[in-house]
């Protein structure tokens, strides 16, 4: 861990955006200075700052954070600049004749206080910036989060998408009630799910997957998407069994359009049966925008609906082995 500024330093540069973008993906300022006009110099230095650092504190902060924000002016509430998702107040003496850079630096600052914690790790080329918003995250639970990311993500950025990046920021919200998601680089937990489900690292696998997907809008339907990410989790996941994790027997109600791991174990029953390799082919055709329903008859002669019908048929042909640590 080093000091809050220097990493939230070094997180802007990796994720915040520029100024002229941001202003596109709608972040909005307004200013609440009744003598905005009279400070002009002061109000563009400010609304630069804003455009400079804000936008990649909240796509860094996690879930809902608020993109439009009022700008206020006080003498008692704070020195410098105080700020959160949706509010920044700048000290009125101390912001006369401050360069933009020092205001960005003391709102990059300001910013910061709103983690609980964050940081930054490196490992043979890969890096990990990791923040929480949870004063109570258990520290076992973070570092092997943090353990499970330089295991596995490298192997699925070979394994899969040598293109896809190699900084990736975590993010664990209190506000976030789902289990964890993936966008761009940021995979957002849940803070609840992981105090309730500790042992479940291997989110961690499905959730990379996702980054190394990079599939975009429309590349395929999302029971495929999902289908994958599960299925790279059973094959690739370093404690599926320590979170008791694993892929449901079929049943007749099932469909492959169920997603997650009922499309998985049908994905592993393919793999055995029908096609070695054929997951990361149709992995490849996602991202490159060429998948279709077609696909499935090209690459094994039967369409997808077909090869559900034989797995039905023979779904207990087929070797399940579970990681374990």
């Amino acid at each position: 861990m080093v000091k809050k500024f220097l990493i939230f330093a070094l997180v802007s540069c990796s994720v915040f955006s520029a100024a002229a973008q941001n202003r596109e993906r709608g972040y909005k300022i307004t200013n609440n200075d009744p003598d905005s006009a009279a400070n002009a110099i002061v109000d563009a230095k400010l609304k630069a700052a804003f455009f400079n650092v804000y936008p990649g504190f909240a796509q860094a902060d996690g879930y809902r954070t608020k993109r439009n924000v009022v700008l206020d002016f006080v003498t008692n509430e704070t020195s410098t600049i105080k700020a959160k998702a949706g509010e920044i107040k700048v000290n009125s003496e101390w912001v006369k004749n401050k360069s933009q850079k020092k205001i960005e630096k003391e709102l990059f600052s300001a910013l910061a206080q709103n983690w609980v914690s964050y940081s930054k790790e490196k490992h043979k080329g890969y890096t990990l910036t990791f923040i929480s918003k949870d004063p109570n995250l258990d520290p076992v639970v973070r570092k092997n989060l943090i353990k499970t990311y330089f295991e596995i993500y490298p192997t699925l950025v070979k394994t899969f998408n040598t293109k896809s990046t190699h900084d990736v920021l975590f993010v664990v919200d209190t506000a976030y009630k789902a289990v964890a998601e993936a966008s761009g680089n940021r995979i957002l937990f849940s803070a609840g799910y992981m105090k309730a489900h500790p042992t479940d690292i291997d989110v961690v696998t499905h959730e990379t997957m996702h980054i190394v997907q990079g599939y975009g809008y429309s590349a395929g339907p999302v029971w495929l998407t999902e289908g994958i990410a599960d299925y790279v989790r059973y094959k690739y996941g370093v404690d599926n069994v320590g979170s008791k994790w694993s892929l449901p027997a079929y049943t007749e109600k099932q469909s492959y359009k169920n997603s997650y791991r009922i499309t998985a174990r049908f994905f592993a029953w393919l793999e055995q049966n029908v096609k070695p390799g054929l997951i990361a082919v149709l992995d490849q055709q996602l991202r490159a925008h060429q998948y279709t329903e077609q696909s499935w008859s090209a690459l094994t002669g039967k369409t997808v609906d077909q090869l559900w019908e034989d797995y039905g048929k023979a779904a207990d042909k087929v070797t399940l082995t579970y990681s374990s640590k």
